[in-house]
């Protein structure tokens, strides 16, 4: 039996300071989980003569990820450098030695997920994940266990803190979006290329990996609708609040059957739901399954510590797993055949801002496109603009799908009396 569970760390960043924060910082609690001191052996490092925020011996750090990877010792590899092939590279050589791995990369996850499972398999070894999705929240753990003995049929959320964080700023400030990216910018919440997060695409990567684990199928990126929150205006979120409804970037999974749906679009959602009171850089996200009926999980997104507690999570469960002698069986691979749904099967609420010529008889032509096209109304507001030659047309629609209301927008952009489709949103009530 290992009296002491040798950990190497690849990564020394944000999240790597804090995982040793909470490693070297809870030793006690550590032990009396686990049976055994968790050590940390060898930490990757690009700059062993950087100063840190922590006191590190120095006989610990390497700028060779090598020396870490083929250490015979080393029973746990912990990834937090980011990064995807040679980082992909990394993880394979080291489950290829029996070593177990944990990663907070969703990026790597995402793409190339299901070949490292696989190795990991082959090898009997362990692969934990849980920090690349929603920072502090246990909702990979939930999913696989919580779960297991349920059937999830959808699972939405809000898990990117940049853009709720800009959107709910945009909400409460009505501001323009252009000037609260800046400042949360400056604030240190957004890249300065923030084009992962404003663009739906750090979302769409988590979605995928929460899609894979809930549904038991291969997700990859190709099968994510991704849509950024760049072309929100305040306009949008104001009309949105008259109408009883906020707008967040929604990352959704959806099963009907065997068949399943995921996309991140900018979304309507009625200001009752749960999901609409959530500000700021925190992160939610539903799930509901068969038999439990609706939960939600909320918490941190992102940070030191709140991700670095996912890890350090993922590092006792696997150093149980080797106390036990049970590792490398408890990843979930996928086992189902992958099936997307058609857009006729795509059902949602929609939200539609027009521009139309200001005269009589252009709601009756309007109205008949939707009619035509099987998709009904739900509510209808117009708004006269100021010094200009046409007026603000808004409707919610009923349930319709996806097909039917691209119908919708196809026959509204040939309509001489429309000017202009200014904005589109799904609509969650």
């Amino acid at each position: 039996m290992n009296n002491t569970i040798q950990v190497g760390l690849l990564g020394l960043g944000t999240v790597g300071t804090g995982v040793v924060r909470l490693i070297e910082g809870h030793q006690e609690d550590l032990k009396s989980k686990i049976g055994a001191n968790i050590h940390i052996k060898k930490i990757l490092v690009k700059d062993i003569n950087k100063d840190r925020s922590i006191e590190i011996d120095q006989d610990k750090f390497t700028e060779n990820a090598l020396d870490v990877i083929e250490d015979p010792d080393i029973d746990i590899v912990v990834e937090v450098m980011g990064g995807i092939e040679e980082t992909k590279a990394y993880m394979i050589e080291a489950l290829r030695r029996g070593k177990h791995i944990v990663t907070a990369n969703k990026d790597l996850m995402a793409l190339h997920g299901a070949e490292i499972l696989h190795e990991a398999n082959v090898n009997q070894s362990d692969v934990m994940y849980e920090a690349s999705v929603a920072g502090g929240i246990p909702i990979l753990r939930s999913i696989s266990e919580g779960f297991s003995s349920d059937r999830i049929t959808k699972m939405m959320g809000i898990i990117n803190g940049t853009t709720n964080y800009i959107l709910s700023k945009m909400s409460e400030e009505g501001a323009d979006f252009e000037d609260v990216l800046h400042e949360a910018q400056q604030l240190g919440y957004a890249e300065a290329d923030p084009t992962s997060d404003v663009g739906g695409f750090d979302a769409a990567y988590k979605i995928a990996i929460l899609g894979t684990l809930g549904f038991h199928m291969t997700i990859a990126m190709e099968d994510v609708l991704v849509e950024g929150i760049t072309n929100v205006s305040k306009e949008d979120i104001a009309y949105g609040k008259k109408l009883g409804y906020d707008i967040k970037l929604l990352a959704i999974a959806e099963r009907k059957e065997d068949q399943v749906y995921l996309s991140v679009q900018p979304t309507m959602i009625k200001n009752t739901h749960p999901l609409a009171s959530v500000g700021g850089v925190f992160n939610a996200i539903y799930v509901h399954g068969e038999a439990v009926g609706e939960t939600m999980f909320y918490g941190p997104g992102a940070g030191e510590l709140p991700t670095a507690t996912s890890v350090v999570a993922d590092v006792v469960s696997v150093a149980k797993n080797i106390k036990l002698n049970v590792n490398g069986r408890t990843s979930s691979m996928p086992y189902k055949e992958k099936k997307m749904m058609d857009e006729q099967d795509v059902m949602s609420k929609n939200f539609l801002l027009l521009h139309v010529q200001d005269k009589a008889g252009v709601l009756a032509k309007i109205t008949e496109i939707f009619a035509a096209c099987h998709v009904s109304i739900e509510s209808v507001l117009q708004q006269p603009v100021e010094d200009h030659d046409f007026v603000e047309l808004v409707m919610i629609t009923h349930e319709a799908s996806k097909s039917n209301f691209k119908q919708v927008l196809g026959q509204l952009e040939a309509l001489d009396v429309v000017q202009q489709i200014r904005s589109m949103y799904r609509v969650e009530a």
